[in-house]
């Protein structure tokens, strides 16, 4: 499905999907419990699908409370394994799901056996041998299956059941340590983690407060770089409610501020848990007229000629040395939204720290790079970082800019949901009569389901290509 995205007026209240990350570890920890869990607003995103088709694997059942269409309800039910998890009873087919791969890995690996894990052509890219040695460290014996690969088909014999300690770099991804974080309420002992260079620490802090929520001793130094987690015999199941995801708050957020628009979101995660609301204070820094309510729980956002001033111009004027730097290796999966507004700012963006951002779906920087330049945009990638330098579509007294040179293009989704949303976003701040084409759109659904439809509720006005 390719999608065209024009200019476009916002207006009216969105409410964005409950967050994938926790809709996940929400799986994982429900499957582990004894009894029955409940998880309300779950996302019901290819990825967290894919986790539910993949738990049941190791012995939980679940009952998505489908609808007569097939849609799964706003309440999932999980009937634990607890005692009886187990290993997986087939080989287990991520998807598209890194979060899934990294996750389920070490918990797999508590058990004595073999597991094979596998998945799409794009996960069959993601870097898998870090995940290898970190098993391999506890006892377990893990591979690939393909020589002179970084990537599934992994197996897993043998088992870190014993726990024990597990030196491994901090920089790879925080996700397969939250996999070992999950693994250690599994195992014999202790498991203690020891990372080098930690990055993407608020998820480190989110698997944490999900372990304490159900009972499981964590401890985290201040530095990040130290992490033991105590085993647990058995713990019961649980009543949740997801919080929505600021991931993809993120869409919606920037649509508007680069719009003559005002919208309010709803149902905004206050809870200081995803790292990602770190984008409200950024965009606040160089002028987005954005009010957070955290006890209604909403942003009221707007842009353009329905921001304070009647202008909405965001610069970078007002930053250190007129320069906005942003380190992006606690919340990198922000970086396709802050790249896109960051061509419609006047000054220079800076997302730095994001080498990460290399190993997501795709190389998020390379191909931000590629496509926002076919937009028109002033782009430098260098190795961990994005330069980008932008302009504001208006000078300071509400005029046209001359140096605004965004246009319309055939944009490459390269399957990768943010860059599809990002570019979708970015087509409706752009001149009138312009238009982006995005390809292959319809991955929006690996974290956004229905997004096109959400965002037309607010006059996106997107439109599929005939």
């Amino acid at each position: 499905m390719n999608i065209i995205a024009s200019r476009s007026t916002l207006s009216g209240a969105i409410t964005v999907p409950g967050s994938k990350s926790h809709t996940i570890r929400a799986l994982l920890l429900a499957t582990i419990a004894e009894g029955d869990s409940h998880i309300k607003n779950p996302l019901p995103s290819a990825d967290c699908l894919s986790t539910a088709a993949a738990v049941p694997l190791i012995g939980s059942e679940i009952d998505l409370n489908l609808s007569t269409e097939g849609e799964p309800g706003t309440e999932w039910i999980v009937k634990g394994a607890g005692k009886n998890l187990h290993l997986p009873d087939d080989v287990v087919n991520v998807g598209d799901s890194g979060s899934l791969l990294y996750f389920l890995t070490p918990i797999a690996a508590c058990f004595e056996g073999t597991s094979v894990f596998t998945g799409d052509a794009s996960i069959r890219r993601r870097p898998v041998l870090h995940v290898v040695d970190a098993l391999t460290q506890l006892g377990a014996d893990a591979f690939v299956t393909r020589p002179n690969s970084n990537g599934c088909p992994l197996v897993i014999t043998g088992s870190i059941k014993n726990g024990g300690k597990v030196k491994t770099a901090g920089e790879i991804s925080s996700q397969y340590i939250s996999g070992l974080m999950m693994a250690g309420i599994l195992t014999e002992n202790p498991i203690e983690i020891e990372l080098t260079n930690p990055k993407e620490t608020p998820y480190l802090t989110m698997t944490q407060k999900w372990l304490e929520k159900v009972g499981i001793k964590c401890q985290i130094s201040e530095d990040f770089k130290h992490i033991k987690v105590a085993p647990c015999k058995s713990f019961k199941g649980f009543d949740v409610t997801i919080p929505s995801d600021w991931e993809g708050v993120a869409f919606p957020l920037i649509a508007a501020l680069i719009t003559d628009s005002k919208i309010t979101i709803e149902n905004v995660d206050s809870s200081g848990t995803q790292g990602d609301d770190a984008i409200v204070s950024i965009l606040q820094s160089i002028g987005a007229d954005i009010v957070w309510d955290k006890n209604a729980e909403t942003l009221v956002v707007s842009g353009g000629k329905c921001s304070k001033d009647g202008i909405g111009r965001l610069s970078t004027e007002n930053c250190p040395n007129g320069e906005l730097h942003v380190n992006i290796s606690g919340f990198p999966d922000a970086v396709c939204a802050l790249s896109a507004i960051a061509c419609f700012t006047e000054g220079t963006v800076v997302i730095e720290d994001a080498a990460v951002c290399r190993r997501k779906e795709t190389d998020r920087l390379k191909v931000l790079n590629i496509e926002l330049s076919r937009l028109g945009a002033e782009i430098e990638e260098k190795e961990d970082s994005l330069i980008i330098h932008g302009h504001s579509p208006l000078l300071k007294d509400g005029s046209p800019n001359p140096s605004f040179k965004l246009h319309g293009a055939v944009c490459e989704s390269y399957d990768d949901h943010r860059m599809a949303m990002s570019l979708a976003c970015a087509g409706l701040g752009l001149a009138e009569g312009e238009k982006i084409i995005i390809n292959d759109a319809e991955c929006c659904s690996v974290s956004f389901p229905h997004f096109y439809e959400i965002m037309n509720k607010i006059n996106a006005n997107y439109k599929t290509e005939e």
